[in-house]
């Protein structure tokens, strides 16, 4: 004698399937956008540390004492500016970064000597890469991390002869 369950235990499976593997379907999308949102953090953090590195190396610069000023040798003496009786703090502390995770950046050389400015090591492309307005313009259309320069350039001195 069958007994009546046996065609309903087979759908029952298979609706059960279905439920695996929409849930499945759904922790990707989930899996794919938290990736995404995370590579945006990092990006907005790429520019934030880079403007504190520019802006770190710009007081740098500018409270060089005397009439010469001069570019910082190294990104640690943005941590401890030794040139004043007592040490100056530029920059609260070395930052790793973001897109790569690890420690050292590249080092935009100025010409007379000294880092200008600092960019990514990374080779990955950016997640934006169009829209950026003001100063941070010269990011736009760039076609990965390392092209992003922040290098503090100094203004022009006034009256001063362009030849």
């Amino acid at each position: 004698m069958r007994s009546g369950r046996r065609p309903l235990a087979g759908f029952v499976l298979i609706g059960m399937f279905m439920l695996i593997l929409l849930s499945g379907l759904v922790m990707s999308e989930a899996t794919q956008r938290w990736h995404m949102q995370m590579l945006r953090e990092r990006e907005h953090e790429l520019i934030k540390v880079g403007l504190a590195y520019r802006d770190a190396i710009g007081r740098y610069y500018n409270q060089t004492p005397g009439v010469v000023k001069t570019f910082p040798p190294t990104l640690e003496a943005l941590l401890e500016d030794k040139r004043f009786p007592t040490a100056r703090k530029h920059l609260r502390k070395a930052y790793v970064d973001p897109i790569t995770q690890r420690e050292g950046w590249g080092i935009v050389e100025a010409p007379s000597g000294g880092i200008m400015g600092i960019y990514s090591l990374s080779d990955k492309a950016p997640f934006k890469s169009k829209g950026y307005r003001g100063e941070l313009e010269h990011l736009n259309n760039k076609r990965y991390y390392g092209e992003w320069y922040f290098v503090y350039l100094p203004a022009p001195v006034v009256g001063a002869n362009p030849a």
